[in-house]
């Protein structure tokens, strides 16, 4: 994938100053195409070994890198799997040939960071929250949902072992997806007790409890005391959604017709 991004000058973490521009192959080593699409914002969570770019706008699409480099160049390149996400919900995803990233924020990362997840709130996580603007958030977490699930009924029970995921099966990364969301909707105020991935209807249940509180309106602030904002909240969830259903396809034997 070719790629443009606009980078900020080395700052401290937490800063947010006026983005300069320049194309990829500045830091990337890769050819800009000649025409640059629509500016899509990005923040840096930069921790002490590992880094995340994720997108403020579509929840879910967040990758890691060693650096601030590979990170961006690892969210480009994982456009065209996110965009199944997009269509899904069916939301215009204009990015095709090439992303055109610019960076807005640099935030300092944590312990968690480093272990591998996205764990720190954004300074725009914290701005007013339309309900037009959250139910389309809303609608790329619920198509984030659907992409997984299909991904799990296609996959083999057994998967790879390796370094891209471990020796984790199939059925508990899906028991382990929904743990995790138990977890997270505490973070919303909610009490949720995770179902059995096979039981369909409680599954859905549980889901529509999360949506429900992520669809509405907020003033950005935290939804209980030590809670996430609506915002983070959405890019969290789709992000580890997304991130087991990826790592289920990567560690997927090939299916045989």
């Amino acid at each position: 994938m070719r790629i443009m991004i606009a980078v900020l000058s080395p700052l401290p973490p937490g800063s947010r100053p006026e983005p300069n521009r320049c194309d990829a192959h500045a830091i990337l080593g890769v050819v800009p195409g000649r025409a640059a699409g629509a500016s899509i914002p990005v923040y840096l969570e930069v921790g002490a070994k590992r880094v995340f770019a994720c997108a403020y706008d579509w929840p879910g699409w967040c990758r890691a890198g060693k650096d601030e480099a590979s990170a961006l160049e690892t969210l480009a390149a994982y456009a065209r799997r996110y965009a199944a996400v997009a269509k899904e919900a069916r939301v215009p995803f204009a990015v095709r040939g090439h992303a055109n990233l610019t960076v807005i924020e640099r935030i300092p990362g944590s312990a968690t960071t480093d272990f591998g997840a996205p764990a720190e709130i954004a300074s725009r996580d914290t701005e007013f929250l339309t309900r037009k603007e959250a139910e389309r958030i809303t609608g790329l977490v619920a198509a984030a949902w659907v992409v997984f699930d299909g991904v799990v009924s296609q996959a083999p029970a057994e998967l790879r072992k390796g370094p891209r995921g471990g020796g984790r099966a199939r059925d508990p990364i899906a028991a382990h997806v929904l743990d995790a969301e138990a977890a997270y909707a505490s973070k919303l105020n909610l009490r949720l007790r995770a179902p059995a991935y096979t039981d369909r209807r409680g599954v859905q249940a549980f889901r529509d409890e999360i949506a429900s509180v992520l669809r509405a309106p907020s003033d950005g602030k935290p939804l209980r005391e030590r809670g996430w904002p609506a915002r983070y909240a959405a890019r969290r969830i789709a992000w580890h959604v997304l991130d087991h259903a990826w790592e289920i396809e990567d560690r997927s034997e090939p299916i045989k017709a």
